[in-house]
C-alpha cells in the first residue's frame, strides 16, 4: 500500500478515486506513566513513555486505515493526515485518514 501526504504520487496515475479511508484508536494514559512523568516535569526533558504512546497510537491508527482502504480495494492513500483530539482527561484519539485510490 502506497502512502503519500500528497494528492497524487508521482509517475503514477489515479484510476479511480474510492472514498476516505479512516483507522482511529483511543489511548489512555496509566497510573505508572502518570508518576514517572509528574518526576519527569519537576526536572524537565522528554516524558518517553508519552513519547513511546503517541508513536504506537499512531502506527496503531495508520494500519486500521490502510485495513480500510484495502477492504475498499484501494492500493494507495494520498492526502494522508493524522490528528489527535482529547476524549477525556487522560485519554486521546488519533485519527489517520486520507483518499483510498487505485493507482495504474
Amino acid at each position: 500500500m502506497i502512502l503519500v501526504n500528497t494528492p497524487t504520487v508521482p509517475n503514477k496515475a489515479i484510476v479511480e478515486t474510492l472514498g476516505i479511508a479512516r483507522g482511529s484508536t483511543v489511548r489512555a494514559r496509566n497510573v505508572g506513566q502518570d508518576i514517572f512523568a509528574g518526576l519527569k516535569n519537576i526536572v524537565g526533558g522528554e516524558i518517553s513513555e508519552y513519547t513511546k504512546l503517541q508513536a504506537q497510537s499512531r502506527e496503531q491508527a495508520l494500519q486500521r486505515m490502510v485495513e480500510d482502504a484495502e477492504r475498499m480495494g484501494a492500493n494507495a492513500i494520498v492526502n494522508v493526515r493524522l490528528t489527535t483530539s482529547m476524549v477525556m482527561q487522560g485519554c486521546s484519539e488519533i485519527l489517520a485518514y486520507g483518499t483510498a485510490v487505485i493507482l495504474k
